[in-house]
């Protein structure tokens, strides 16, 4: 069984079919692309995945296990991890403080250490930071760890966002539209973070993104929606001559 394993899945909302007989494996050092014009149905496709919507048909298994009905917050914790098209940080809090949020859940300290000032509590404060500084390094933002996002580049806020995502302990990374935003040179450097981290870490990745150059440049897979159906499956070359493809994107020629 494949790492991460999207059977036949269906999502509506009234009338609109946002997502028809989706199906897709996904593997640890493999990154997917997703692409599609604008209301192709990508985003729903990640909200079912990770348990935002549930799915109308169909099915999820996440490392061999059913997610399909699952909540959200134990998706993630058996190894979901998300960023969103619309950067979701916290205001007023630092770039470190936003990632500790993730690491919070994973803390081994009980209520009570919670409550108050205990030994084991103070030692899981300190696992955490140096887990979310080792993160904050890996994405190159060791030198921002008291900085607030807001203050920050859209490219570093980025970054920030899969510094989190990678706190919650992934083995599936999903990356909604990383680059949006970004100018050329953040670009190329989001492209190099992200092929460094399938070819370091043990995760898969599903990336959508409308900045074709970077999805052809890294992807190993592309799945191409239109209209909630996907039209073609195949390798970066393999789609980009598909007759459906072309259609999708430029329009059909008049005969």
């Amino acid at each position: 069984m494949a790492l991460l394993e999207v059977k036949n899945i269906y999502k509506s909302f009234g009338g609109v079919k946002a997502i028809q007989d989706f199906s897709l494996e996904a593997n640890t050092g493999e990154i997917h692309g997703i692409i599609g014009p604008n209301g192709a149905g990508k985003t729903t496709i990640f909200n079912v995945i990770s348990g935002v919507y549930p799915a109308d048909e169909g099915s999820v298994h996440l490392d061999g296990q059913d997610v399909t009905k699952m909540e959200q917050y134990k998706i993630t914790r058996l190894g979901m991890g998300r960023t969103f098209q619309n950067i979701r940080l916290f205001k007023g809090l630092t770039v470190l403080e936003n990632v500790l949020c993730a690491f919070d859940p994973q803390s081994h300290y009980s209520l009570l250490g919670g409550l108050l000032p205990l030994p084991n509590r103070f030692k899981e404060e300190k696992r955490g930071r140096e887990i979310c500084e080792h993160h904050l390094e890996t994405v190159g933002l060791q030198d921002y760890l008291d900085e607030k996002p807001e203050n920050l580049s859209y490219g570093i806020q980025r970054r920030l966002e899969i510094a989190r995502a990678l706190t919650c302990n992934p083995k599936v990374l999903l990356l909604d539209e990383p680059a949006a935003g970004l100018n050329p040179t953040e670009v190329g450097e989001l492209t190099e973070l992200i092929q460094m981290l399938s070819s370091t870490m043990d995760l898969a990745i599903l990336l959508i993104e409308h900045r074709l150059e970077l999805v052809m440049s890294i992807s190993h897979t592309i799945h191409v929606q239109n209209f909630g159906k996907t039209i073609a499956v195949g390798t970066p070359a393999e789609v980009q001559h598909n007759p459906e493809v072309i259609e999708a994107y430029l329009g059909k020629e008049d005969e």
